[in-house]
């Protein structure tokens, strides 16, 4: 424990505590109102219900842990391997972003753009010259132009606090295409005409609601001569004047004129065609209504995982380890691969048994079944032992047997041992009066 002198020398308040060296806001670099590097959508994307897919998605892929792990001879997993890279994906992968927050803006930015590039920022050599070098930081990136053997990226840089356009060789970046790339990216694909149709609707709807009465004025003369249609547009602006500078929007006409009101505007089937585009569009994805609201089963967030979540899961891992692993680590036993939590979708009334099948079977140890469940582990040796409760052991029959010989009366124990003694042989007529005794 410290003494009180020590914590009031050596602690720090931050209002009080300011270093006169950054003082000055030129000397801190360009501030912002909004966070420079956010994921910004493009193409309209931002407007309509395309945003909330992609974010679900975006989320959904973010909550399953992509780490560096060390397989054995068969591509299993064996361990995770504790190197910068790891770290990277799974806590810091830079100053701003942590390695969820990471994945969700490279899905986000997968599914607007179709091709990403995630860039390895901060390395500890130069990836240009020697595939053998540690990944500190890693920022998702905007291709901007394709070269046979490089391409430029646009890529945030934290040091200025701007976004800069480098050219970078392709081997030591990973890009990304999005596997759904057909059905969201291509022109003619669903996502865009559901994009062009739901911006249609929007743009109807606002004007249906921008402040307008759509109201006909009946003249009690006709219009067609040029003096009375400049009388009708006097006559107009006169009833604009009046309700717009009346506090209820209340005006008057005169007894020969007639007002019509269109109080709702001309049909159309834009909203039909969103529908069937949305269905669509849930079928190609294995999305469903239910997923956005909480609804969904089993058999229905399984279907969804499989279906549309491990794809993308899967290019992004397989691209990872093509450029951020050399040839000799992937021979080593290193990897790049993707875990999810398996009970996570378990009613808690169904944890027990699945608890049971798994230790049971000696799957899983109890304290590997706790850390799931977010309990303590036990102290119990046991506990971390794949055994199955069921079934005694050999050693745990000869552990319980041992105490029993012990606890045997002192005089049984002898008797046990007299009759357990070799016995001489016996010669014919012993043998023969024994026989005889038996007989009489």
């Amino acid at each position: 424990m410290s003494t009180f002198r020590e914590r009031l020398k050596n602690s720090w308040n931050a209002f009080l505590g300011r270093d006169p060296t950054v003082t000055y806001k030129m000397d801190m670099g360009p501030g912002y109102s909004y966070r420079p590097d956010r994921t910004i959508l493009s193409r309209g994307n931002e407007r309509s219900i395309i945003t909330a897919i992609y974010n679900q998605i975006a989320i959904d892929v973010s909550n399953i842990d992509i780490r560096h792990v060390r397989v054995d001879e068969n591509k299993q997993y064996s361990d995770d391997i504790d190197s910068p890279l790891n770290n990277a994906l799974l806590y810091n992968a830079n100053l701003d972003q942590t390695g969820r927050a990471l994945t969700k803006d490279l899905v986000l930015s997968l599914f607007d753009e179709g091709c990403v590039a995630v860039v390895p920022v901060l390395t500890s050599a130069n990836p240009r010259i020697t595939e053998s070098y540690d990944i500190y930081k890693l920022r998702v990136a905007k291709i901007m132009e394709w070269y046979p053997h490089d391409v430029k990226v646009k890529v945030y840089n934290e040091d200025t606090g701007n976004k800069e356009e480098i050219v970078l060789p392709k081997k030591m970046v990973a890009i990304i295409e999005n596997p759904f790339y057909a059905i969201m990216n291509e022109p003619n694909s669903a996502f865009q005409r559901l994009r062009r149709i739901l911006n249609q609707v929007d743009r109807t709807n606002d004007q249906n609601s921008a402040g307008k009465m759509d109201l006909i004025i009946q003249l009690p003369y006709i219009t067609k001569s040029t003096t009375r249609q400049i009388q009708a547009e006097e006559r107009r602006k006169k009833l604009e004047a009046q309700l717009a500078g009346s506090q209820y929007g209340i005006g008057y006409i005169d007894g020969t004129e007639k007002i019509t009101q269109l109080n709702r505007s001309i049909t159309n089937n834009l909203w039909e065609q969103a529908k069937d585009l949305m269905e669509q569009i849930y079928n190609q994805l294995g999305f469903s209504q239910s997923i956005f609201d909480g609804t969904a089963d089993e058999k229905t967030m399984l279907n969804y995982y499989n279906r549309t979540v491990v794809p993308v899961l899967a290019a992004i891992t397989e691209e990872y380890q093509r450029k951020f692993l050399s040839d000799t680590a992937v021979t080593q036993g290193q990897a790049i691969m993707y875990f999810r939590a398996p009970f996570k979708l378990v009613p808690v009334d169904n944890l027990a048994e699945i608890a049971d099948k798994f230790t049971r079977n000696e799957i899983m140890t109890k304290n590997e079944f706790r850390a799931i469940l977010g309990m303590k582990p036990s102290d119990d040796p046991k506990a971390d032992e794949l055994r199955n409760s069921n079934i005694n052991h050999p050693d745990e029959a000869e552990n319980q047997q041992q105490p029993m010989m012990d606890e045997m009366p002192e005089e049984q124990g002898e008797v046990s041992e007299i009759q357990n003694e070799p016995q001489a042989p016996m010669d014919e007529q012993t043998l023969l009066n024994e026989i005889m005794k038996l007989g009489g």
